[in-house]
């Protein structure tokens, strides 16, 4: 592990440019920097889904969610590296068909919101969506590791099946999107 933080300030970004974890600066506007935050708000929101009252498969699901979106964090800022691993993706998978087991199947498209939590799980999805984007774009002009772009495209499923339980439990149901409302 590289240095802690001390101060805050650096004074190295003024300029525009912004460090990464290997030693190199670059533009706080490359896409790089934009998958970076685009991962980091991601990982903020879930942790706004946190701080809700919700049942313990979940919080711990998501608590694990927030570490693996700080190694993505750390693949991102230092280019040619891959820490995620593989078997990450197995495991929301799992996570997601044991959520989705209790759900009855979906005929249409529900508009997000119902329980706090659930409104939470879909800000979060959305964002998630945007994070998956940004790393796309990013994998468009280098090398990006296959694993995180399964990683986020299945989390943003688990956030939406999530939502979906967690408002089955509150007793909100499904509120179904009618074309022309």
């Amino acid at each position: 592990m590289g240095n802690r933080l001390s101060k805050i300030y650096t004074r190295t970004g003024d300029d525009g440019s912004t460090g990464l974890g290997n030693g190199g600066r670059i533009r706080k506007d490359d896409p790089r920097i934009e998958a970076i935050g685009a991962v980091d708000e991601l990982n903020s929101a879930i942790g706004l889904l946190l701080s809700d009252v919700l049942p313990e498969t979940n919080r711990s699901t998501l608590t694990s969610v927030q570490h693996r979106l700080f190694d993505i964090g750390g693949e991102l800022s230092m280019p040619g590296t891959n820490i995620l691993d593989p078997g990450r993706v197995e495991a929301l998978e799992e996570a997601l068909d044991a959520l989705n087991s209790d759900l009855p199947p979906l005929k249409e498209f529900i508009l997000p919101g119902g329980s706090t939590a659930a409104a939470h799980c879909h800000l979060a999805r959305a964002i998630c969506r945007r994070a998956e984007r940004r790393v796309c774009q990013l994998a468009g002009d280098t090398e990006v590791n296959p694993a995180t772009l399964k990683y986020l495209n299945r989390l943003s499923d688990l956030l939406f099946v999530m939502a979906r339980s967690l408002n089955k439990q509150a007793g909100h149901p499904d509120v179904f999107w009618k074309n022309g409302e």
